[in-house]
């Protein structure tokens, strides 16, 4: 409907300006503000001033009268207010609105491929809250991309092939359990993180022999990647594959699932950074200093080191040969990183462009870290909070919320505790992802638990409980009907049929700029018109025409409302 519609409406403008000898080249389509009756709108007689020898009120009023609107099919009428030209849809526009169901937001196909690359934690324990925006974000961004038509793919990058590894490694073949405290949670990754604190702590503390001979077996670990040694990847991946077991389990409770695990050591292991390596170092920007090959790159302020002296290669050299796997087998390649990662991301596109890669493909979405009002929080030292705890907090929280509400709920069926503990975690887990996921990812977030479990405000609990709200009115419906749009005629009934017909729009802009925060805000103005309406239009005793068709607009909002919500990964309740 609404991209059908803006369609239409660029196709009218475009021939009103070149019937007036105008450029057409920039339309100027804006949705218009509230108080507008449009949808759409076009400035373009503000750029249109000057050359017309005109005010743009005047200009507006000559392409208004331009615009032929005989074969469109869901712009109904063309008008001028101020120096705006605005396009308003018909019945056909709020039909179709009113007829959506499971396909409410999704795109055609674009054909492309696209593959999203987020959380890539380091495995040396479990997920921190800190880090708790990159799979919640990346997950959101993957949905929306696919939701806009594409074929996605969810990749997790994994780092088993560093010195942290070399050193987890280590540690796990050092140190016996009786050497370990008591771990803090029964599930893997928070048994495995003991041994490698405990190597941190040894190479902090020991003797300097101690520490010597310590060091010379952790090189020998990353010597042993770097040459290929199947001992040594089998001593590693045994390490990495434990700990990405209870990862993996952590990030299931958002939920965030991937399709492919990919190990930075396949690079190493088949040949492709060698190939890297030697690539680089035929370039003019390659540079031997301080024991080390580097590339000086214009614009950036610190060189990006690909090789050192001991022959080892780094990071950001491993991932070069693995983005160009990527170009290889996807059309576009997406990746979430945190701010930290700011500059290796520039230095790696740069450097993928000078190797002869198309850097077109690659998008990458930056996004600042979740501070709880407790403070800083620190893996390595054991010390920080982890997504497990924010998560089991969270549905504590949810529950008590749910069960004080229990009294006051305007529906009559009967919970039970089954029901009690699913509404707490779709709750309390939807809270912390939609409290996280609704902000723009550059911008830092602290936290708060009593605004992302505010059942009045713009919350997760706010617009799940549309839905909640929509499914015990269609329960109580029974079969939804198609529903005559004509009998719609209240503003708030139409205002409702405008706010479902432009989420397709949403999804493709913010497809289109990477943008998931726009579907929460979305969720919201969608919540807010289907209060008003739910306030101003009794459904079921309504006379039966007005009846059908207002539980037909409802269905159309509960679906809406549901695939937005699955956009951030966020549950749709059936009841609260």
């Amino acid at each position: 409907m609404f991209i059908a519609f803006r369609e239409e409406v660029a196709a009218v403008l475009a021939d009103a300006l070149d019937d007036r000898g105008y450029p057409s080249d920039d339309l100027g389509l804006e949705e218009p503000p509230e108080e507008f009756d449009a949808v759409l709108a076009s400035s373009v007689a503000f750029r249109l001033a000057s050359e017309a020898g005109a005010p743009p009120p005047e200009v507006a009023g000559e392409l208004a009268d331009a615009v032929d609107l005989s074969e469109t099919a869901y712009v109904d009428s063309v008008a001028t207010q101020g120096p705006y030209v605005n396009f308003t849809p018909g019945e056909a526009y709020f039909a179709d609105a009113l007829a959506v169901r499971e396909e409410s937001g999704r795109l055609d196909s674009t054909g492309d491929s696209v593959v999203v690359e987020h959380t890539s934690a380091n495995p040396t324990g479990p997920v921190h809250v800190g880090r708790a925006r990159n799979p919640i974000v990346g997950d959101a961004v993957a949905n929306l991309l696919e939701y806009a038509g594409n074929d996605v793919d969810r990749h997790y990058y994994v780092n088993d092939a560093g010195r942290q590894m070399a050193v987890f490694t280590w540690a796990y073949e050092t140190f016996d359990e009786s050497e370990l405290p008591e771990p803090e949670r029964d599930r893997i990754e928070y048994d495995m993180v003991r041994y490698y604190r405990k190597g941190n702590e040894f190479l902090d503390s020991a003797d300097e022999a101690a520490v010597e001979a310590a060091e010379a077996e952790i090189e020998s670990i990353l010597q042993g990647l770097e040459a290929g040694d199947d001992d040594t990847y089998e001593r590693v991946g045994e390490v990495v594959d434990a700990v990405l077991g209870g990862m993996k389990a952590c990030l299931a409770r958002l939920p965030a699932t991937f399709d492919e695990f990919v190990k930075e050591t396949r690079f190493m292991k088949n040949g492709d950074t060698d190939d890297v390596v030697a690539r680089l170092k035929e370039l003019d920007e390659a540079v031997y200093e301080e024991d080390a090959w580097q590339l000086d790159l214009d614009g950036f302020e610190k060189n990006l080191v690909f090789l050192r002296s001991d022959g080892t290669s780094l990071y950001t050299t491993r991932d070069l040969a693995h983005h160009e796997w990527k170009f290889d087998n996807y059309d576009r390649a997406v990746t979430v990183l945190g701010e930290d990662h700011k500059l290796q991301a520039g230095q790696l596109k740069e450097t993928l462009g000078l190797l002869g890669n198309d850097t077109d493909q690659l998008e990458s979405v930056i996004y600042s870290y979740v501070n709880l009002p407790e403070g800083k929080m620190s893996t390595r030292a054991g010390t920080g909070i982890d997504l497990d705890d924010l998560l089991d907090e969270a549905i504590v929280r949810a529950r008590d919320e749910v069960e004080s509400r229990l009294d006051t709920r305007d529906r009559d069926d009967d919970l039970d505790e089954t029901d009690i503990e699913r509404i707490a975690r779709q709750v309390g887990i939807g809270a912390v992802r939609y409290d996280i996921v609704s902000k723009q990812p550059t911008k830092a977030i602290t936290f708060e638990w009593e605004r992302a479990l505010d059942f009045e405000a713009q919350s997760a609990p706010y617009v799940q409980y549309v839905h909640a709200r929509c499914c015990g009115i269609l329960d109580d419906a029974g079969e939804v009907p198609d529903g005559d749009v004509a009998a719609l005629t209240e503003p708030e009934a139409r205002e409702l049929l405008r706010e479902i017909a432009r989420f397709e729009g949403v999804i493709d802009g913010a497809a289109a700029d990477l943008q998931p925060h726009r579907i929460a805000t979305y969720t919201r103005d969608l919540a807010e018109a289907f209060n008003a309406f739910y306030r101003e239009c009794p459904v079921l005793s309504a006379e039966e025409d007005v009846r059908d068709a207002r539980v037909a607009l409802v269905a159309a909002a509960r679906h809406t409302m549901a695939n937005a919500l699955d956009v951030i990964g966020v549950e749709a309740p059936v009841s609260m």
